[in-house]
């Protein structure tokens, strides 16, 4: 089946589901009422209905959205982000991390909730509390299926599709000196606007394998992050399995699977007023964000 993303836009002062094939929008709010959360929470149902719209809007089935790719919003808002820390070898060593051998250890997963959440086009609001604002493109697995205590092997039939997400970090805020506990990931990563997340989501059955992606970051043009899902530390199927034997992973859950060389931190630069920032994911897609300050 040729490519098509499932995608949301805003309607006037609604949102509504959309189909994406060669970056133009096809309004599938006839097909599905619910919205694209909706066909996530109830995915085991609607995929098949999914591939049928995919195959309507490429044969001019469905009416275009006028207004295009500058209406989209975040496909979903998930109300859970569960993402991977240190999962490339690299960007542990840029952050002076030193890693146990895999044979000895385990994924090192922490939270975002839905307030950090943003979608293509919108702002990345810095705070005045940071002045080390960083960036960490990353593949993002929504899942479709409730996932309980699942192996490795099967692991990737829990997904439902695959999006970019762009796990921005205030590193000046991710330690603490007045706890005895030295890091404190919830205020370093877990303000308004910290998760841009789209542009919108690519059905899993169309990327044929989740661990053969590039991955590109740049900052006003200029080139930060390059690499490929390849070299995660802990595949994706190995995320989604563990975070299975902890809790029961829900449809609409996103992981985001850890982000290669190439951060601010790891640079000694970061992100101001005014900048833009583009993370691109092969075969999803480029997700485009500016950067501005919080009035106060």
């Amino acid at each position: 089946m040729n490519w098509f993303a499932l995608a949301t836009y805003r309607a006037g002062k609604a949102e509504a589901p959309a189909i994406v094939v060669d970056n133009r929008l096809y309004d599938a709010r006839q097909a599905l009422p619910d919205g694209i959360a909706g066909a996530i929470a109830d995915w085991s149902k609607t995929h098949t209905a999914v591939r049928q719209l995919g195959e309507q809007a490429r044969a001019g089935k469905l009416a275009a959205v006028a207004e295009g790719a500058r209406a989209l919003t975040a496909p979903i808002r998930p109300t859970r982000i569960f993402c991977a820390a240190s999962n490339y070898i690299e960007h542990a060593k840029e952050m002076g991390s030193v890693l146990a051998a895999k044979s000895q250890s385990k994924p090192y997963m922490f939270l975002k909730l839905q307030d950090t959440v943003i979608g293509p086009g919108d702002d990345i609001v810095k705070p005045p509390e940071t002045a080390k604002l960083d960036w960490e493109v990353e593949l993002g697995a929504v899942i479709g299926r409730q996932a309980r205590r699942i192996g490795v092997a099967e692991a990737l039939d829990y997904v439902a599709g695959y999006t970019v997400v762009n796990d921005i970090s205030a590193r000046d805020l991710n330690t603490r000196t007045d706890y005895p506990f030295k890091f404190d990931w919830f205020q370093g990563k877990s303000w308004d606007t910290f998760a841009p997340l789209g542009p919108w989501i690519v059905p899993a059955w169309l990327i044929a394998d989740p661990q053969a992606l590039g991955l590109r970051l740049t900052v006003n043009g200029e080139e930060m992050q390059k690499d490929s899902t390849k070299n995660m530390i802990w595949n994706v199927r190995e995320q989604v399995s563990y975070l299975s034997q902890i809790l029961t992973l829900r449809p609409g859950d996103v992981i985001a699977t850890g982000t290669p060389t190439g951060v601010g931190m790891g640079r000694g630069i970061f992100l101001k007023h005014g900048d833009q920032v583009e993370a691109t994911v092969e075969n999803i897609g480029t997700l485009s964000n500016r950067v501005v300050d919080e009035r106060r």
